[in-house]
């Protein structure tokens, strides 16, 4: 943990941009209280979109990383949570966009109409030698249409959910597998949307299937080359989810031998980027104007709450902490999640005389935050005596709250 954690913050916050971040959410931050730019030293948190941070030294005056997005893989999680550093992210806010794309790969995937498309530009001779070249030709991409067919949907986060709803509206049946959804997230499905008990059950029964689940350990290859051969000889893939989820090997292979009738995806490779039963597109899912100023909103707002008030919304590695302020005296603590160190937390506060006026303590796995409000100003010895705890990984003084 750096020392620099363990004084009181200073009223103008230092964020680094990685990437160029929308100007709409950049104005969430105000003027007068937060230097921002690419070429920031020493920050107190670092904005990002795409750009890779694995090999990015962590500077120890960081205290909070913001993804302008929902996929977190650009970003060392492990690392920031061994520092007590919180990753803020942006689900939902592209969920619009990505969703568009589905829904235009489903029609593409079963139209056929890139291909089509390049047919009719391949075309050559007068309007009349082009028309009778149409209407032989176009019996190569008669396809199919949407309504009655199933749409398998492994993820039912955020984007999975009003993928589900709009395909309910298209006319299509849909089967869902989500072993982690909450009460919340099944309330904002449609009751038509049926429940898979597992994958291999999904795939049996889908015509077409799409993946909505972060690339992680267990979910990279999900869809391998034993799993294909469980899907229909005529189902389409779809993946906008994570280059990764699907074995793209294992797909060529199954349509060159017949076993599938298309993949469309948002992640072009030499493998995929020119087989004429794949449609791969530039990694378009959330590749909009309103996308990328949703996910700056949210996300601006996430790490502002955070540095001014230690609240923490939609972290992938802390617990959900949302405390209204009860007094000017804040002070932050992240530590392992081991028995008593709320306890010598509290006990530190009450050998320096100092009343605790409300203590939040939430957990998330491994680790423990928490926000506590006190009556009296808090010494920095005592949060530097917090600090030295074993166990403990950050603790910090908060700024007075400033009036807007």
């Amino acid at each position: 943990m750096g020392k620099d954690d363990t004084l009181v913050g200073v009223d103008v916050f230092k964020i680094l941009t990685l990437n160029n971040i929308s100007p709409i959410g950049v104005a969430r931050l105000p003027a007068d209280r937060y230097q921002i730019g690419s070429d920031v030293k020493d920050p107190d948190a670092i904005l990002v979109r795409s750009a890779k941070m694995h090999d990015l030294p962590i500077p120890p005056t960081l205290k909070a990383v913001g993804r302008a997005g929902a996929g977190v893989n650009n970003i060392p999680v492990p690392k920031m949570s061994e520092r007590g550093i919180p990753v803020f992210n942006a689900p939902g806010a592209n969920s619009n966009a990505v969703k568009e794309l589905v829904i235009a790969g489903l029609i593409l995937g079963c139209r056929h109409i890139c291909q089509g498309r390049d047919f009719a530009r391949g075309l050559n001779g007068s309007d009349e030698e082009l028309h009778k070249a149409v209407e032989a030709g176009k019996k190569d991409f008669a396809g199919r249409e949407l309504p009655g067919r199933t749409l398998g949907i492994i993820g039912l986060g955020a984007i999975g959910r009003i993928v589900a709803n709009a395909a309910i509206a298209l006319g299509m049946k849909v089967i869902g597998y989500d072993p982690g959804i909450t009460v919340e997230g099944a309330w904002q499905l449609s009751a038509d949307v049926k429940k898979a008990r597992s994958i291999d059950e999904l795939l049996r029964f889908s015509d077409f299937i799409t993946f909505h689940v972060p690339l992680i350990d267990a979910t990279r290859n999900l869809l391998n080359a034993e799993r294909l051969k469980l899907m229909k000889k005529d189902a389409v893939i779809l993946n906008f989810a994570r280059e990764g989820i699907v074995d793209d090997k294992a797909v060529i292979q199954a349509l060159d031998a017949g076993a599938l009738y298309a993949y469309v995806c948002d992640f072009p490779n030499n493998v995929t980027k020119s087989h004429p039963r794949v449609i791969a597109l530039p990694h378009l899912g959330a590749s909009t104007q309103e996308a990328e100023e949703n996910c700056a909103v949210m996300v601006a707002d996430q790490v502002r709450d955070f540095l001014e008030n230690g609240n923490v919304r939609n972290a992938v590695n802390f617990p959900e902490v949302v405390v209204p302020r009860g007094t000017t005296h804040r002070f932050i603590c992240a530590n392992a999640n081991v028995p008593n160190m709320l306890g010598q937390i509290s006990e530190a506060f009450g050998q320096a005389g100092l009343n605790i006026h409300d203590m939040v303590n939430m957990s998330r796995g491994d680790l423990a935050y928490t926000v506590v409000d006190l009556d009296n100003p808090i010494p920095a010895k005592v949060v530097q005596q917090i600090a030295s705890i074993h166990g403990v990984l950050m603790a910090r003084l908060l700024p007075p709250p400033r009036s807007e």
